[in-house]
């Protein structure tokens, strides 16, 4: 593991008159798989969403490579290198896995034509680099759960993502579909990328994860 690459200094969060975050910490480190367990309702979700920009902070600093950054949406994260990968997958079934990877960032030969060729280039080249079998022209709707996930996980690449944050990603998975997660995650990590794993299946965390941090009342 290398130096702190973020720090979440004192994050607070109310949904009117439920505080969800109460003056929480967290860091992480350049190149780790950090799990973030706790019960239902402890806020880990709340937390990584404020981070991945989907909710906004009533008060704290979110400090990223010794620089205090403001992050106000999904964008502001993903311009930052943070995606997070919802454990309700957020994918277009109708569209094919390039598509997909690229939505609102599609190659284009001009104003209206797109370049399908390049497109499905590109996403291949995420893929091979993950040593993932996926085909950028076949329809997600036509895939297994864990192939729709590793979609996810290619789309994160796409923006370059230093950081990636898995909610409950093995859910659905089975036994060797999780292995085929693990391996990838493993990749990603031999990247240099760092990796925030919500989990409450216990009995993966010592399979996968650097270091645990428990969120609790």
């Amino acid at each position: 593991m290398g130096s702190e690459l973020l720090r979440m200094n004192n994050i607070s969060k109310s949904f009117s008159d439920v505080k969800a975050l109460d003056n929480v910490s967290f860091n992480l480190k350049s190149g780790e798989i950090h799990a973030l367990v706790g019960e239902n309702g402890a806020g880990k979700s709340t937390l990584m969403k404020i981070l991945a920009g989907v909710y906004s902070k009533d008060s704290g600093t979110i400090v990223l490579n010794n620089e205090e950054v403001d992050i106000r949406n999904v964008r502001d994260a993903q311009n930052l290198g943070i995606v997070m990968i919802h454990q309700e997958l957020n994918l277009m079934n109708h569209l094919t896995v390039a598509e997909n990877i690229f939505i609102g960032r599609e190659s284009k030969k001009s104003k209206i034509f797109l370049d399908t060729k390049l497109q499905n280039s590109r996403a291949r080249e995420i893929f091979d680099k993950l040593n993932i079998d996926i085909d950028p022209n076949v329809r997600v709707g036509d895939l297994t759960v864990a192939k729709q996930q590793m979609v996810e996980i290619a789309k994160a690449l796409s923006y370059d993502s230093r950081i990636l944050i898995m909610d409950e990603p093995t859910a659905s998975l089975t036994d060797n579909e999780i292995e085929d997660l693990f391996r990838v995650v493993r990749a990603l990590k031999n990247e240099g990328r760092s990796i925030i794993y919500i989990s409450h299946r216990l009995e993966e965390l010592k399979l996968i994860t650097d270091r645990i941090t428990v969120m609790r009342d």
